[in-house]
């Protein structure tokens, strides 16, 4: 896979105050778990949108896409996401085929991990209220 230097990847894990920072998807709680429901296409931004969430951080209830943040980031090695890695290696696939995603041509996960990245999207959420330690390590958070 590519790494990407050569042209402007996305990251799918952004926070909403990164500059064109986009809606990803809205994060569906239910009794199989979290998933993503993903956007149809470019959905910028707005005060609008973050209402939406109310008094709840954005983060509970999108997620966020933005152009990756590369050597600003925590995740990042000078080279690749370590956090698209870890996910590969962490967690189990949550889907089968590719999910219908508005930012694949740019994602930095898909350019460095492909598809695997994308069968494990959809069960990754940028906040958690209660986490297992397992997906604290995937994070890259201290347990």
């Amino acid at each position: 896979m590519s790494t990407g230097a050569d042209r402007r990847l996305d990251c799918p894990s952004a926070q909403p105050e990164m500059a064109g920072a986009r809606v990803l998807g809205v994060v569906e709680r239910g009794p199989e778990g979290v998933r993503l429901a993903y956007a149809a296409g470019q959905v910028p931004v707005t005060a609008e949108v973050l209402d939406v969430a109310g008094a709840v951080p954005p983060t509970l209830v999108y997620r966020f896409a933005a152009p990756c943040a590369a050597e600003r980031c925590t995740h990042f090695d000078g080279s690749r996401c370590r956090l698209a890695q870890r996910i590969v290696a962490g967690l189990d696939p949550a889907v089968d085929r590719l999910p219908a995603c508005a930012i694949r041509p740019s994602c930095r996960w898909y350019a460095e991990q492909g598809a695997g990245a994308c069968h494990r999207c959809p069960s990754v959420v940028t906040r958690m209220e209660e986490a297992d330690p397992a997906l604290m390590e995937i994070a890259g958070l201290p347990a």
